[in-house]
């Protein structure tokens, strides 16, 4: 019963945000058509989206301390099939074939997914959490990621490599960590509040700060990773190396999956495969929405010669194509 309430906790919180981000996205696009433009925070409906985003947030939390991680971590794909089927109606967009098919196959990944958990306990004390950390599985698994970071930071700091898959994996490893310490916390509280003091253990502080620290740094790779490629190609591989490494990380850290038979293993992995699936072909060939502004038509320019139309680029300061004019035109006196 309570791994059914992580369960269900963690769908509906999944849904939360899908609606949140579209009410935001509908507050963005009301105020961009308004006359007077007005700053999006100002928008009662951009705030309501916001609010549901945070409640979002905290169920998926408090859902860690209910549920394993390999089982949370996938249902991140229903935000993804809330998201588009909610968008028909908050922003009246077409329902597309892709979306009906990628729906139907993560949903039943979904089903796979909770059928197949392997039931483990959920109340995790301070103490375990601490064997947890020393343990030897555990530190071959730190040593491996650190250096794999590493690796990923010197190409992404000192050559310059910002290619998505290596801004992702950066992610995705700070990611196992936010998601080890997230359901150590969650447990925690957990205890506490229902009588059983773990929050004087010093493992509980620890295990806090490394939790706001990953997440932090995670946010920031993740936002350049947004910021230089497109969402349809962001969304996607997210999720799949995201479920990947907290999948890995549960296995390693909780060792959730230490009793499991070898059938549910596969069908376990199996859903998890079909969620990644109907995800990626959701956000595969997803037109990207551009807010329409009109080219500016500067007419002839002497001297120069114009080579495209002027157009207002949001991703660079250079606002038009001019070229010199050959050695043969000369400049009016």
């Amino acid at each position: 019963q309570t791994q059914l309430l992580g369960v269900l906790l963690a769908a509906a919180s999944n849904f939360l945000i899908s609606v949140s981000l579209n009410i935001q996205k509908r507050a963005h696009l009301r105020l961009v058509w308004q006359a007077e433009q007005k700053p999006y925070y100002t928008s009662k409906l951009w705030w309501c989206g916001i609010t549901l985003l945070g409640l979002g947030e905290v169920g998926n939390f408090t859902a860690y301390g209910f549920a394993p991680i390999t089982l949370v971590a996938p249902l991140g794909c229903v935000s993804v099939i809330g998201s588009a089927f909610i968008s028909v109606f908050f922003l009246k967009r077409t329902m597309r074939t892709a979306d009906i098919l990628g729906g139907t196959l993560a949903i039943t990944g979904i089903y796979l997914l909770v059928t197949f958990t392997p039931s483990v306990p959920q109340e995790l004390t301070a103490r375990q959490v601490q064997n947890y950390l020393v343990s030897w599985p555990f530190l071959v698994y730190s040593i491996l990621e650190i250096i794999i970071f590493c690796i990923l930071l010197y190409f992404y700091k000192r050559k310059a490599v910002k290619h998505i898959v290596v801004l992702l994996m950066m992610v995705a490893l700070l990611a196992s960590l936010t998601v080890i310490a997230v359901k150590a916390v969650s447990s925690m509280i957990a205890l506490s509040v229902k009588g059983e003091m773990q929050l004087t253990y010093s493992v509980f502080y620890i295990m806090s700060v490394l939790m706001a620290t990953s997440c932090a740094f995670q946010i920031k790779f993740l936002n350049q990773a947004m910021h230089l490629y497109e969402a349809t190609a962001v969304v996607p591989i997210n999720f799949v190396f995201f479920t990947t490494s907290a999948i890995i990380s549960g296995v390693i850290f909780y060792r959730e999956f230490q009793s499991a038979a070898l059938l549910s293993v596969f069908m376990f992995l199996f859903g998890c495969l079909l969620s990644s699936l109907g995800v990626i072909i959701i956000a595969r060939n997803k037109k990207e929405e551009h807010l329409q502004i009109p080219f500016i038509d500067c007419g002839h320019i002497p001297g120069q010669k114009l080579t495209g139309k002027i157009q207002p680029d949001s991703h660079s300061s250079c606002y038009s194509t001019l070229n010199k004019e050959d050695d043969s035109v000369k400049r009016q006196s």
